[in-house]
């Protein structure tokens, strides 16, 4: 007969794996995803490395499932922020620029995580979680883009493609601030008038 686990001992698992979760979540954001090790993150968990490998075959798939809960979490905020800036400002161009002061705003707050998701040299489980990520953003400024155009407030364009180009730019334009670990405000203005820019407005003005 196979053994079943009990409620107890399922909650009790579940229990150990949201701790190595958060403690992986926490090391990333502390260290980099280099400076992170199993026995650290074990250890900061509670539990013996031993326990870990239960649960992850090894630190990518670990750290795989580590950024795709942090990049859902940041794509979920950009995408809130577009949304609450529509249904206050009545247009969409003013959600493209929430969602772009947001995403960068939240990335410069916590810049060794930021670094980790965009840039950082990372195994290939974890590089397929960034670039959805990266597809999961991009279709986010998309969706905002195309009902722009929709309505008539940006002249007409591949939404997409501008999308995927507003992405690279800002992932380009964060790399150094963020590998220093600096903050600058007036950058986020900058990437913001680059955005509305590449949306075809002459308004270099905030949504």
């Amino acid at each position: 007969m196979a053994y079943r686990r009990t409620p107890a001992v399922q909650e009790r698992l579940d229990a150990q794996r949201a701790r190595l979760l958060d403690a992986a979540t926490t090391a990333v954001a502390t260290h980099g995803y280099a400076g992170c090790s199993i026995a650290a993150v074990a250890k900061n968990a509670g539990v013996a490395t031993g326990t870990l490998y239960r649960h992850f075959d090894g630190k990518g798939e670990l750290f795989a499932e580590v950024f795709q809960s942090v990049c859902s979490r940041e794509v979920s905020a950009a995408r809130d922020a577009g949304d609450n800036a529509r249904s206050l400002e009545g247009n969409h161009r003013s959600a493209v620029s929430a969602s772009v002061r947001t995403f960068a705003e939240r990335a410069m707050r916590a810049p060794v995580l930021a670094y980790a998701l965009l840039v950082e040299p990372v195994d290939p489980l974890v590089d397929e979680q960034r670039l959805m990520f990266r597809e999961s953003f991009r279709d986010c400024l998309a969706t905002a883009i195309r009902s722009a155009v929709d309505t008539g407030e940006i002249p007409s364009q591949d939404a997409t493609l501008t999308a995927a180009c507003i992405v690279g730019a800002i992932g380009e334009a964060l790399i150094l601030p963020l590998r220093g670990g600096t903050t600058d405000p007036a950058a986020i203005d900058a990437i913001l008038a680059f955005t509305l820019r590449s949306l075809g407005s002459f308004d270099d003005t905030h949504a």
